[in-house]
């Protein structure tokens, strides 16, 4: 299946126990999606990943949303509906509730994780197109997240403090697997992008998950050097093709 969101790109980031101060509850990013077709990058689809408060009877969680959809003009061809999101802790972002709900032509499958960090397990049920429900808890480490969560935590992280070559390993639950991923940092590089000339902290991402990323010295995340750390541009290779993901618009950011 086709795999344009920004999700997959980021998928093998760094998961850290730190205090978050990058990421407001009103934070919006907008980007474009880009896929290799016959041999032309051309711009498929729109990722947004957006962040708000949620107030329950016991807590209060901040909402990390990612959504991916392709423009219209694609839609004949392949459309993507996909929503991924998880509701953390606002300081910690330790994740509590995951949801994954994925339409993609005639795919369709949702996912909902619930988390007992107490005992080190996640209520996982898993429903398809043909409304089968399967509903299996797994084993995870103390330090497992899934990938919305995983995504947002690398921006807490201090690169600025990181030596060059310095690589990192991390466990994700992914599809009721826990699954690892590695980055290594790859130093500062100065990018142009649709909000301006950034300086980046880039990164080389890698799975020993052959049907998620593919290749070596192929897939790269840069994210702005200060204190918001947001994602600006990606480059990634995936089973069906490689593509991009450029930053459109950010906005309510935390600094």
């Amino acid at each position: 299946m086709l795999r344009i969101s920004l999700l997959l790109i980021l998928l093998f980031s760094i998961t850290i126990n730190s205090q978050n101060n990058a990421i407001s509850n009103t934070e919006k990013l907008v980007y474009t999606a880009s896929y290799n077709m016959s041999g032309i990058l051309t711009d498929i689809a729109a990722v947004t990943m957006e962040t708000n408060e949620v107030k329950t009877s016991k807590a209060t969680l901040l909402r990390l949303k990612c959504t991916a959809t392709t423009y219209s003009k694609w839609d004949n061809f392949f459309k993507i509906r996909d929503l991924y999101e998880s509701y953390v802790n606002p300081k910690s972002l330790t994740p509590y509730l995951y949801n994954r709900d994925i339409n993609e032509g005639s795919y369709y499958k949702n996912m909902k994780y619930t988390y007992n960090h107490k005992t080190k397990t996640v209520k996982t049920v898993e429903k398809k197109k043909n409304n089968l429900i399967k509903n299996k808890t797994v084993p995870i480490n103390s330090n497992s997240k899934d990938i919305v969560a995983t995504l947002y935590s690398i921006r807490l992280y201090d690169f600025s403090n990181m030596p060059v070559g310095t690589k990192k390993t991390l466990p994700i639950i992914f599809d009721r697997e826990e699954i690892k991923g590695q980055i290594t940092y790859l130093g500062k590089e100065t990018i142009t992008t649709a909000i301006g000339k950034k300086e980046c902290y880039k990164l080389a991402i890698a799975s020993s998950e052959t049907d998620v990323l593919q290749g070596k010295n192929s897939n790269f995340l840069w994210l702005s050097a200060d204190e918001n750390k947001i994602p600006v541009y990606g480059k990634f290779k995936i089973p069906v093709g490689n593509g991009e993901l450029k930053i459109k618009s950010a906005s309510g950011l935390k600094n």
